[in-house]
This record gives structure tokens, sequence and C-alpha cells, in this order.
């Protein structure tokens, strides 16, 4: 049940709550405790806080999923720093897939992909990943 705002006297216990205990508008916590250079942390060894969907599978929530084409990534790891379920698997700073246990769907990270097209599109969850690659758009010549 979701507690009221004003019934949360420290901001600490903002951190102990669990996913369906949060209220409206109440900051998550990726973590329980600072991580320095997290992407040099291996994600098993990462200090998930508990509102991370990392602890959850949510991949049932989706309607459209991204879909990953490792020929167009430029490994600019937007992607990974702006997915906020921390869905993005990345070694070494290279994209190398997307965990889908763990995604929502909620596209952001096709919205800050940079390439031109897109290393990551969203498609159909039922759509076959080989047949949403097989209908990737072209690259996109500029007009001189």
């Amino acid at each position: 049940m979701a507690r009221d705002l004003k019934e949360i006297k420290d901001i600490n216990e903002i951190k102990d709550l669990g996913w369906d205990e949060l209220i409206p508008g109440a900051a998550l916590f990726s973590f329980t405790e600072p991580v320095e250079d997290v992407a040099e942390v291996p994600m098993e060894e990462r200090p998930y806080a508990p509102t991370n969907s990392h602890e959850w599978q949510v991949g049932d929530w989706r309607v459209e999923k991204p879909v990953y084409n490792r020929d167009l990534c430029i490994d600019c790891q937007f992607c990974w720093v702006f997915c906020p379920d921390m869905s993005i698997l990345s070694r070494d700073k290279k994209m190398i897939g997307v965990i889908y246990e763990h995604c929502k769907g909620c596209g952001i990270c096709v919205e800050v992909c940079p390439t031109n097209p897109k290393s990551l599109l969203m498609f159909p969850e039922h759509m076959d990943n080989d047949e949403a690659l097989s209908m990737w758009p072209k690259k996109e010549e500029k007009d001189k």
C-alpha cells in the first residue's frame, strides 16, 4: 500500500520502500549506496536498491520492446546511462544487448541514441528480433 508523503519523516525511509509501496513523486534510487565508476563494477556486484527493476522481472509490462542493431552502434553508452531500469547490457564500454526481463519498454534508450539510423528501435513485443532487424531503416543521406 502506498504511503502518504506526510507519513515519511526521514528521506532514508524512501530508500527502504519496495516498488509497490512507493508514493507518487518519490525519488527512486538505483543503488543502496554510492557506487564509484559504476560502469566498471560487474552487474552482479552492484548494490541494487529494492526500487531498482534489476531486482524485479517487469518485462511482461511491455507492449513494445527495444531491438538492438550492433552494425549501427557506436558504443556511446547513452542508452546505458539513461536507461531507468538498468536493462542495457554493456561490457568493457561496449553495448551488447538488452536485458528484456527488466525492460519496461519506455523507449528512452531509443530517444537518446545518436546514430543515423538509430541502433535501437522500438518494435511490437510479439515480433521476433530477427524480423525486426530485417525491417531496419537505411541510412538517410543529407542534402548537399
